[in-house]
């Protein structure tokens, strides 16, 4: 088997969540409940680690997750308007490769039907 497809039509809740996913994979892929759970956890789980540690994740066609510092900045309180420091911090950006760019502008339908088209594999 080279690629898997998957159709997502109008899903119930407006976000795909962990649970869904394991579901796909559960259903589509053929494995079972807690191996579909645990690889769906062990994906992010990665994902999260290695952006803690400082590595950017780069995944081929959909985009790349980077950490970024934000320079310290004035704030301010917006009850009482007192003027407070906001500190350095670290964010977690993503930014979408254009071959997803490219796939989610010409998936733009006048009817409002929606349809999400996944494939794990070789290509």
């Amino acid at each position: 088997m080279n690629a898997a497809e998957f159709t997502l039509e109008a899903l119930e809740t407006p976000a795909l969540t962990k649970a869904h996913l394991a579901d796909l994979l559960f259903e589509q892929i053929g494995l079972n409940k807690r191996e579909s759970k645990d690889m769906v956890e062990a994906f992010f789980d990665l994902i999260a680690n290695s952006l803690i540690e400082g590595t950017d994740v780069k995944i081929s066609g959909f985009g790349n997750f980077q950490i970024r510092v934000k320079a310290p900045r004035p704030g301010r309180n917006p009850r009482t308007g007192e003027a407070i420091p906001i500190g350095e911090r670290r964010v977690a950006t993503f930014h979408a490769s254009a071959k997803l760019k490219e796939q989610i502008h010409g998936s733009i339908e006048p009817s409002g039907t929606s349809e999400v088209e996944w494939s794990l594999g070789a290509e």
